[in-house]
């Protein structure tokens, strides 16, 4: 974005969906942004982070092997960047666990380096 441009979104963080309006200002990171139309701070910080450093929480599921279903669901422990979501999905496409499997294991740690784990959802059972 230029200085003085202006752009509309959504914000996410809420049910609320405020229709929020960013304007780019000079400087860098956060403070490079004036957000209108949000109800609260969260819209602001959604906003700001949106425009620099987009992250995502990655939700999925992962083969079992051995296990009385062949998926159990799965999802970062924290946001993983945006941009990078489609090479972690490349990663968990070829994983494959052995049950029995335990909401909260961790089924990749660091997933490419981007600090998130990829932890399990449910519990999955051995045959």
């Amino acid at each position: 974005m230029e200085a003085n441009e202006k752009t509309t979104m959504t914000c996410i963080i809420c049910p609320m969906g405020c229709q929020l309006e960013v304007t780019k200002t000079s400087g860098s990171g956060a403070a490079a942004y004036a957000v209108t139309g949000n109800a609260c701070k969260r819209g602001e910080e959604y906003a700001c982070k949106e425009l620099t450093n987009p992250e995502r929480t990655l939700t999925c599921t992962v083969q079992v092997a051995g296990g009385v279903g062949p998926l159990v669901p799965a999802k970062s422990k924290t946001e993983v960047p945006r941009d990078m979501q489609l090479e972690c999905m490349e990663v968990i496409k070829r994983l494959c666990v052995t049950a029995p499997v335990h909401a909260g294991d961790v089924l990749v740690e660091d997933i490419l380096n981007t600090g998130a784990d990829i932890i399990a959802c449910d519990d999955m059972d051995a045959r």
